[in-house]
């Protein structure tokens, strides 16, 4: 049964004539994040539940293409929903973007009769998942895990509140010391292609400019607004800077700055991987555990090639295709709430 919110056409995601699944493997893939372990957890014992055989690839397609891939029970996941990382270890792998590594990664698989995966990860492992499942006619499920929120089809990715939550925090401590000295602290967080967690952090921390990818950065209007403030002897300023920014970095963006106001003091904290790691939040625990469950339930009713997110708080399940294609947009409504409340 399709649950609300899902896709109309249920053709896009059933298929009459795939047979029960009966072995599923499950891996992580593509950048970590926590509530990953959460969600191979959930995975794993919801497939025991249902009298699965489940295996744990370690290393993503690598180790598929290595046949690195171990039974798992219930006790291999034990003791794992509070730590961060992945104890499936994640890698990059250019040999199965060939059709000859694939093809090796399929052997593997067929030796162990694995008839069903899930993969946990972002955009660029679904796309490996749809292109091996097309070749090979393996059931693939997505689970968004991403610490950027960028894929289209969920309002939540694993590892984002998470990362939001560890930048605020750091954040809220370089304020402390700015405030102490009258200091501009430019605070770069990652986005190389989206700005949700420079969004999300910068208008938790009151910070009082916010750049990102989506939005062209106007460098004139951040100069005349930060000149307006030095007038007012507003001296304690944040600026938080998504990696990504199309003009560039924090520490770009500080030479500027210091270039046409040398009055501010500026420091410049780049917080970088810090914000991948760390024990996951009660918020990322659940929806890790959410959507891992339902990946397991996808697989046993025949859903094929889709990703499960969580819309309007109901699962919905997004063909891998439209998955990979589209990305998740920043709304006007967030950047006029940036402007309103940064002035």
């Amino acid at each position: 049964m399709l649950l609300e919110g899902s896709p109309s056409n249920p053709s896009q995601l059933i298929d009459p004539m795939q047979k029960k699944v009966s072995k599923i493997g499950v891996m992580t893939s593509g950048g970590d994040s926590p509530g990953m372990n959460a969600c191979i957890r959930a995975v794993v014992r919801t497939g025991i539940y249902h009298g699965l055989e489940v295996f744990g690839i370690t290393r993503g397609y690598a180790g598929m293409i290595d046949n690195d891939i171990n039974r798992m029970d219930s006790r291999s996941v034990a003791n794992i929903i509070q730590r961060g990382g992945t104890i499936l270890k994640t890698a990059r792998c250019k040999e199965f973007m060939t059709k000859e590594g694939r093809a090796k990664a399929y052997e593997n698989l067929k030796s162990h009769g694995i008839d069903g995966l899930v993969i946990i990860g972002g955009d660029g492992s679904f796309k490996g998942a749809q292109i091996f499942s097309n070749e090979f006619d393996i059931p693939c499920i997505g689970i968004p895990g991403t610490i950027d929120k960028d894929i289209a089809g969920t309002d939540f990715t694993i590892g984002f509140d998470t990362a939001v939550n560890t930048a605020v925090e750091a954040i809220d401590k370089i304020r402390d010391t700015a405030d102490a000295h009258d200091r501009l602290f430019i605070v770069e967080v990652m986005g190389r292609d989206a700005g949700y967690i420079a969004l999300h952090s910068g208008i938790g921390t009151g910070a009082e400019h916010i750049l990102i990818p989506e939005k062209k950065t106007d460098v004139e209007q951040v100069l005349a607004s930060l000149q307006e403030k030095e007038k007012r002897k507003k001296l304690v300023n944040i600026v938080v800077v998504a990696e990504g920014d199309d003009f560039g970095g924090a520490n770009d963006l500080a030479k500027v700055i210091k270039d046409r106001i040398p009055g501010f003091d500026i420091r410049v904290a780049i917080l970088g991987h810090i914000q991948r790691g760390g024990s996951p939040s009660s918020m990322d625990r659940l929806i890790a555990s959410r959507m891992g469950y339902s990946a397991v339930e996808c697989l046993l009713e025949g859903k094929v090639n889709v990703m499960v997110g969580i819309v309007n708080n109901k699962m919905y399940y997004t063909p891998l295709d439209n998955a990979v294609k589209a990305k998740q947009k920043i709304s006007e409504e967030w950047l006029k709430i940036v402007k309103i409340l940064a002035s």
